[in-house]
């Protein structure tokens, strides 16, 4: 699958349409569990952390790592862009996106789904459940760093 296909799928639009922030948003905000709020947020990302870092690991690795060791590398990309803008070291971005992936693990586990929910239900879950991991970050990193 291409890049253009990818985002046509997970966005309904084509790459560049005037729509595509407004069905991103309106998808993975209102996604019926974390999980899936992952497969609608930042497509272009997804697609290249899809293709080169997840679908490989998860033939050497068992899926739940594959999908745990994504989620950081894609915090450490967040990480050494910040580091080189900042000049500073920091590892919040890893810890946040592996609470993060952690916690999407879990949901699957406990088979999270609130499709049945009003949109801003579900938005207002997935929010939380970022809000959470981040909060937890501020305060590991305050704590251990």
């Amino acid at each position: 699958m291409t890049l253009a296909e990818y985002i046509r799928k997970r966005n309904g639009v084509p790459i560049g349409s005037s729509k595509s922030l407004r069905n991103n948003l309106y998808r993975s905000l209102g996604a019926k569990n974390f999980s899936t709020f992952w497969n609608y947020w930042n497509p272009v990302f997804g697609y290249y952390l899809g293709k080169y870092i997840f679908k490989p690991l998860k033939k050497r690795i068992p899926v739940a790592f594959a999908l745990l060791f994504t989620f950081i590398f894609c915090g450490l990309i967040h990480d050494v862009i910040t580091i080189i803008y900042r000049k500073k070291t920091s590892l919040f971005f890893t810890i946040w996106f592996a609470i993060m992936g952690i916690t999407v693990l879990m949901t699957k586990y406990l088979k999270h789904d609130f499709n049945k929910q009003k949109w801003s239900f579900r938005a207002l879950v997935n929010l939380s459940i970022i809000s959470l991991c981040f909060l937890m970050t501020f305060y590991i990193t305050k704590i251990l760093i």
